[in-house]
């Protein structure tokens, strides 16, 4: 088939998807509280009564898929814990407060107008993403909860595990009366699908794309539909000069290598120089007999030798993998002056007993997420308390850090008189 014939037709079915979806956020976000809890649990429930089929269904996707890194593998990968983990977070998003119709603001006016900002869903979203089939049930779940439809499309290697979640969302659409297009996965995997999602402005109301650079920068150099970013995951753990040595041995190894293959793993670390003779060859140890190697700066290989030298690219890189970039640096403004220069703005978290120092380094940073004294993967939207999130927006606008259900509402305004007229 021509490509001008390819694009054509995958215009074709994100319109009939779209304008389906359109008709649906409009039952959706009228929909009553209990009526979207009531689906969240049935699907959920059809999530665990089809745990064999959706195990099989990404076996046949890890089959497809051969040559992938072990990081790539653990994203792509269902187990039975991770099938409960996405029945839990469903049950976790539909005990959230509804927030639809929440009165955000009222104030009064000298004329006696009352004036209240309420919030509303924001009607059709396009979720892009990679790897994670998780991330269908997740995006549902929010979408479903926040009033909004949601076309979602996933990436080839977990089309067939995504296609038999989404089944499960489906069925909780009909258990509970809700219009099935409320939550659509897209009908083919053809990348001109993605092309014909950027495109539809009036058709869709925010794009969310939840991947790698690649495909983080094709949707904001293409789409003509708003996005909300999810850059890269550069995170950094910095350990100042008053950290706890034995808090920070566990925080690093946590925050390294839990899962290294997560946007909220720290790809660098940063250690003062005060404490790095001491506490850096502990660091280097304990992250070596996990499984880490290593890439530093001068000063680092001086005090701990044989360590593979550093270049600025490597301080640059989202590893997603076994790999941490170590440097040594002079105090709080050296480190915030290396997080400004290779950060993407996502997670940083800083190790110490010092609160003044605490209070510099969070406010000194540009990030979405700043921690202190706990490890840079806490930026999650379940350990938020969000239930799950549909990604970490990392921009300066509408929402930063990860998005859950009160992100992914607007508002609107009611103005409430005694027969004022304007003079």
């Amino acid at each position: 088939m021509a490509v001008n014939a390819i694009a054509q037709d995958a215009a074709r079915l994100l319109d009939t998807a779209a304008r389906a979806a359109r008709e649906a956020a409009g039952t959706v976000a009228r929909a009553p509280a209990p009526v979207k809890t009531a689906a969240l649990h049935a699907a959920a429930a059809a999530l665990r009564a089809r745990t064999e089929a959706l195990l099989a269904a990404n076996a046949a996707d890890l089959e497809a898929a051969p040559g992938l890194t072990d990081a790539f593998r653990d994203r792509l990968t269902l187990t039975p814990a991770r099938i409960e983990a996405m029945a839990k977070g469903l049950e976790e998003v539909a005990a959230l407060p509804d927030p639809v119709g929440r009165v955000l603001s009222e104030w009064t006016r000298p004329n006696g107008l009352v004036i209240r900002r309420i919030a509303q869903p924001l009607g059709v979203i396009g979720m892009i993403f990679e790897s994670r089939p998780n991330v269908t049930a997740d995006a549902a779940a929010l979408c479903l909860k926040s009033g909004n439809a949601v076309i979602l499309r996933g990436g080839s290697e977990s089309l067939r595990s995504a296609t038999a979640i989404h089944a499960c969302m489906v069925e909780g659409l009909r258990a509970a009366g809700l219009p099935e297009a409320a939550v659509q996965v897209a009908p083919t995997a053809d990348r001109a699908f993605v092309g014909a999602m950027l495109r539809a402005s009036g058709l869709i109301d925010l794009i969310v794309p939840r991947g790698g650079k690649g495909l983080v920068t094709r949707v904001l150099e293409e789409a003509r539909v708003p996005v909300l970013a999810h850059a890269e995951g550069l995170c950094h753990t910095y350990i100042h000069a008053a950290a706890d040595p034995a808090m920070a041995r566990s925080i690093l190894a946590n925050a390294k290598m839990r899962r290294t293959g997560v946007c909220g793993a720290t790809e660098t670390l940063l250690i003062d120089a005060a404490i790095a003779p001491t506490l850096l060859p502990l660091l280097i140890e304990d992250l070596r007999a996990l499984g880490c190697d290593f890439r530093a700066d001068d000063r680092a290989r001086t005090i701990v030798p044989g360590l593979t030298a550093a270049t600025d690219q490597d301080f640059a890189t989202e590893w997603l993998d076994a790999i941490l970039a170590v440097k040594v640096v002079d105090g709080i403004d050296a480190a915030l002056a290396h997080i400004r220069r290779f950060g993407s703005e996502h997670t940083e978290a800083i190790v110490t007993q010092d609160e003044a120092a605490a209070r510099a380094f969070l406010d000194g940073i540009d990030s979405a997420v700043g921690l202190w004294n706990a490890s840079t993967q806490f930026c999650d939207g379940g350990e938020f308390g969000f239930g799950a999130e549909i990604g970490i927006a990392t921009g300066r606008l509408h929402a930063r850090g990860p998005v859950g259900v009160e992100q992914l509402c607007t508002y609107r305004y009611h103005v409430i008189g005694t027969g004022q007229t304007r003079p």
